[in-house]
């Protein structure tokens, strides 16, 4: 990155995502500019083995020891039980605020209110509407056992879409993922949300 006849660089980031938020993340770094943060994922997939995800951020924290001047997580606790902010805590790292993706899209305050007015909710992001089929339908074996239906998803009530794009593509894929569930359907637009404002605090050249 180069920089005016005494101008210091910006610090070097690393930061460390769940595939989930890739898109958003890269997009990010891209449209405002912030070419010294990096980013590196762990797969999405891991959401379904969260014991995974601790030890695999880890790795990433130590493979980078050295090569950057900062290093932060995105990634909620993820269904990790805690295990993560341990691994981070003796690490010395800090994470995004939230204990998953819905809530810092949406403003941790904002989500609370939404899951105490509506408990019943299962939640999409674009990411999740793209990849309904794989993750949900398929991943949940109804592809296979459609009678799994009720099992799975007979105590929900809505499905809420937490839009980061205004994307009538995706908004159509989104009331027809609830449809297929049986589930109402609700939209919300949040952008980027928490995301925007935890990276753009590491991003001083940028303010």
């Amino acid at each position: 990155m180069s920089t005016r006849p005494g101008e210091a660089n910006p610090p070097r980031t690393l930061l460390i995502a769940c595939g989930a938020l890739a898109r958003e993340v890269v997009d990010l770094i891209r449209l405002n500019g912030w070419r010294h943060m990096t980013v590196s994922c762990l797969p999405a997939a891991w959401h379904n083995t969260p014991a995974r995800i601790p030890e695999g951020v880890r790795g990433k924290i130590r493979d980078a020891r050295g090569r950057y001047d900062s290093i932060k997580v995105l990634y909620g606790d993820c269904g990790s039980g805690g295990l993560l902010d341990a691994v981070l805590e003796e690490e010395g790292v800090e994470r995004i605020p939230g204990p998953h993706c819905y809530a810092f899209y949406a403003g941790l305050a904002a989500f609370d209110g939404l899951a105490e007015e509506e408990p019943g909710t299962f939640y999409l992001t674009d990411y999740l509407v793209r990849h309904f089929d794989r993750l949900v339908i398929q991943g949940l074996g109804l592809d296979r056992h459609p009678e799994l239906l009720d099992d799975y998803f007979g105590n929900y009530t809505a499905v809420l879409y937490l839009a980061q794009t205004e994307d009538p593509a995706l908004e159509a894929q989104a009331r027809a993922a609830a449809e297929r569930l049986g589930l109402a359907y609700r939209h919300r637009f949040t952008g980027m949300g928490g995301l925007a404002d935890f990276m753009a605090a590491e991003a001083p050249a940028a303010r």
